[in-house]
């Protein structure tokens, strides 16, 4: 969409030292995002959306997770409290 607006308003122009891994990067990031999106709208034909917006809400504590394991961020109250309330309020909504 982005590229489209740029185009239409002959904004376009890449970058002389342009990368191939950051664009390959952003690349598979677009393309996970659009399979996440389409399997959200399945899962919503499946079930009721009482329970698939709490499992995909759990995204966020999940990223929380990986971001201390792999990318080193530190672990604070804040941070641990915020990622715990996540965690209980999606099982309080998918409780039956």
């Amino acid at each position: 969409m982005t590229a489209g607006i740029l185009t239409a308003r002959g904004e376009w122009s890449l970058p002389g030292a342009m990368r191939l891994q950051p664009l390959s990067f952003l690349a598979l990031s677009g393309l996970a995002t659009g399979c996440s999106w389409l399997l959200y709208y399945r899962a919503l034909q499946l079930a009721p959306a009482s329970l698939v917006a709490p499992i995909d809400k759990l995204s966020v504590a999940f990223a929380i997770v990986l971001a201390v394991l792999f990318l080193g961020e530190a672990v604070t109250l804040k941070l641990t409290l915020g990622g715990l309330f996540i965690l209980v309020g999606a099982l309080i909504l998918a409780w039956p």
